[in-house]
């Protein structure tokens, strides 16, 4: 399958190398690279299944710090290894080979995960006729959510932080399993396609033995009435949009 290079969104600065047969990045995937918390207790960051590597990317725009990349999949280790040496980030991020599950035995911790999973369980709106790479990308098959949170909460630190975009009809099933892994929620946003329009993302940061309590922040609209996007999500693209 041809392989293509396109600009990172309006970063003239960065390229990605992306294949029609495997899973591309998406509006969720530069949400939760903004979304999540860079505080200064943060040494380095995990990306689980990072595919192609477009959050690592993304993430180097707002930090120098180091990043790990975690993919099962051989094909998609191949190109975010491209897409990272393609951009000059050898020195920063590392693309790891490797299943999750296995990963987190052997890893060093670290206070920042991220992860955009596979949002469908298999049964559920599932196209498994796809390509072999999209299956795995959009549904449970390599890795289910309870084994993503369970994952985490082994790899972080005590008060480091796990940060998902998932979509809501699952929030209740996440916000359970975060807790009985003590992760506790502290940040939740919903995301909107525009005005008048119900949720169809959120996104969710929680806290390694966590206190309890959660702020749900201002809604996230991803598009204006006309269908453009809106001026916090253009940002969100690396556009300059005047205040």
């Amino acid at each position: 399958m041809q392989e293509v290079i396109n600009y990172l969104l309006a970063y003239d600065d960065l390229k990605i190398i992306q294949r029609k047969d495997m899973f591309n990045f998406s509006l969720d995937t530069v949400l939760l690279a903004n979304f999540c918390s860079i505080t200064k207790d943060v040494k380095d960051i995990v990306d689980f299944g990072t595919n192609n590597a477009a959050i690592p990317l993304l993430l180097s725009k707002r930090t120098n710090k180091p990043i790990r990349g975690i993919e099962v999949q051989k094909e998609a280790v191949d190109i975010a290894l491209k897409n990272v040496s393609m951009n000059h980030l050898d020195h920063q991020i590392s693309i790891i080979h490797d299943d999750i599950k296995k990963y987190v035995l052997k890893a060093p911790h670290t206070k920042l995960v991220l992860c955009n999973p596979p949002f469908f369980k298999v049964g559920e709106e599932s196209h498994l006729n796809e390509s072999e790479y999209l299956t795995i990308a959009r549904h449970e098959i390599m890795i289910q959510l309870e084994e993503i949170i369970y994952s985490a909460s082994s790899l972080l630190d005590f008060g480091g932080k796990l940060a998902m975009v998932h979509r809501p009809e699952r929030m209740i099933e996440i916000i359970e399993c975060m807790k009985r892994f003590h992760i506790e929620p502290k940040r939740l946003r919903f995301v909107y396609p525009k005005h008048c329009k119900e949720a169809n993302v959120f996104l969710i940061e929680g806290v390694k033995e966590g206190r309890s309590g959660i702020k749900i922040e201002s809604p996230l609209y991803a598009h204006n009435e006309d269908g453009s996007y809106s001026d916090e999500v253009r940002k969100y693209f690396g556009e300059n949009i005047n205040d």
